[in-house]
């Protein structure tokens, strides 16, 4: 009887029952949208923060920033030609530390030592500088002298004077960034960013071998091919490997092994960051807490406060999906479903002559509240499912689409003290921002992933929306007497 009654009142009330399941159709289908574009925000900002920091990197320790004493200049590169004969060419060679700021490496075991740490690894980020040309002397030309009475003339026929002209110099500057891994510990940093497109990767036992793996970039740029050489202050190393950068820009555009690194840069038993993994994402806070307590003159930073550094379009839409979106889309929803409530009361209303005499038959109150919510929940049950059919559908074009966002670093993220302030936040990623204002920008394809969590939330929202539109119409049947419905005349 309910089933029949059910079916026949939905039939018949088809359009007010269209409208009310529209409603919430709409509310639930922007409710998976927002959800699904705020999940592949997150997903874009992971992929921007892992370009930067090393998969599996929670967090990263560099040496605090030293305010410069009075009187001492900041330090910066230096270079020194020799008075060569005239057009010989002269070059320089400088293999510089990035920020000029390091750490022993003995930090590494301490920051291993604390509690919750699983894991962490050191490295040394190094610029290398090398200036090529030559210089040309000017050639001295005597003065034309005077012709006598003429203008300017002293009359007996005298000149003097002269001047240099030619000369100058002509200098091509290359520059490329270079990373010292650690071989031994090949699952932690800046090279786990990037994949092996051709040769292959350090063996866990070359610590100080004469060997590279080069971005595949600048491999390009150069024409470097797996098995030829590099050269890195008048020191040859074969290139093992090609890597591509996952996402993003390279963390570093040639890769050598640590104790390489140290040696050419006179950094011996030195690294610029050590890279930690936590034993729980939810320890990182305690984690960054015990290392700042513990290791003095360090400064620790977690990929969060990376975040807060991207700016650019995919930080203004991660916002307004998070902050604007989702409160609209829940504002939205809450609407459908007070109108899908004032409806469905209001078509109790109109029912009454038809309770009054179903109650006069002998239906009691709670029967027909039943039947009432009944009614209401299918209402709700089908919005739920034109909802979660649309919201899909919205979801698989946003991914269909795959619009371009940019994810730009402030200054801020590039050293500790904003511009000029000399330590690179976040290892040699960070770094290779410096390369000019392309590195400073990464362009993230935004998707839409939808996750069984989401459709889950969508059918509860469709059960709940349901219940609550059938509850302000069920109260409204059940305070009807047969009576009074009877002397209602629609």
């Amino acid at each position: 009887m309910f089933f029949t009654y059910l079916r026949r009142e939905l039939r018949r009330r088809r359009k007010a029952a269209l409208v009310v399941a529209s409603g919430l159709a709409l509310g639930i289908a922007l409710v998976i949208v927002v959800n699904s574009v705020a999940a592949g925000m997150k997903q874009a900002q992971t992929q921007v923060l892992e370009s930067l920091y090393g998969l599996g990197t929670d967090l990263t320790v560099t040496k605090a920033r030293e305010e410069p004493q009075a009187g001492q200049q900041a330090q910066r590169p230096r270079f020194e030609f020799d008075a060569n004969e005239d057009g010989e060419e002269q070059s320089s060679d400088r293999l510089m530390v990035q920020g000029f700021q390091t750490l022993a490496a003995s930090t590494v075991t301490t920051v291993a030592k604390q509690d919750g740490v699983a894991q962490a690894v050191g490295g040394l980020s190094l610029t290398n500088l090398k200036i090529d040309g030559e210089f040309k002397r000017g050639e001295f030309k005597q003065a034309q002298p005077a012709q006598p009475g003429g203008p300017g003339g002293s009359g007996n026929g005298s000149g003097g004077g002269g001047r240099v002209e030619g000369g100058g110099a002509a200098f091509d500057v290359n520059s490329f960034t270079l990373y010292g891994t650690d071989v031994t510990t090949p699952d932690l940093g800046p090279l786990t960013t990037s994949t092996i497109t051709a040769g292959r990767t350090f063996k866990t036992t070359e610590t100080d071998a004469k060997s590279v793996v080069v971005d595949s970039a600048y491999a390009k740029q150069e024409g470097l091919a797996v098995g030829e050489t590099l050269t890195v202050k008048a020191v040859k190393f074969e290139v093992i490997g090609i890597a591509t950068a996952d996402s993003g820009q390279s963390a570093a555009q040639v890769y050598l092994p640590l104790k390489q690194a140290q040696t050419l840069s006179d950094s011996k038993d030195k690294i610029t960051t050590v890279y930690v993994k936590a034993t729980d994402s939810t320890r990182i806070d305690a984690v960054k807490s015990a290392i700042q307590k513990n290791v003095a003159g360090t400064t620790v930073t977690t990929s969060a406060d990376l975040a807060e550094t991207v700016s650019g379009s995919l930080d203004t839409a991660a916002n307004l999906a998070t902050n604007v979106g989702k409160w609209l889309s829940y504002a939205v929803l809450v609407a459908a479903v007070l109108v899908a409530g004032l409806l469905t009361s209001s078509a109790v209303s109109r029912r009454v002559r038809e309770f009054g005499t179903l109650k006069a038959l002998g239906w009691k109150s709670g029967r027909v509240t039943r039947q009432v919510m009944g009614e209401a929940l299918v209402n709700g049950l089908i919005g739920g499912a034109l909802g979660i059919a649309v919201g899909l559908a919205g979801a698989y074009l946003v991914t269909a689409v795959s619009p371009t966002l940019t994810a730009e670093l402030g200054s801020g993220a590039l050293t500790s003290g904003g511009p000029g302030g000399g330590r690179v936040l976040g290892g040699p990623g960070m770094g290779a921002a410096s390369q000019g204002a392309a590195g400073n920008t990464l362009d993230i394809a935004l998707t839409a992933p939808v996750s069984v969590t989401t459709v889950g939330l969508a059918v509860l929202l469709a059960l709940g929306g349901g219940l609550v539109a059938g509850g302000f119409g069920a109260w409204r049947a059940s305070r009807l007497r047969p009576a009074d419905a009877l002397r209602r005349v629609e």
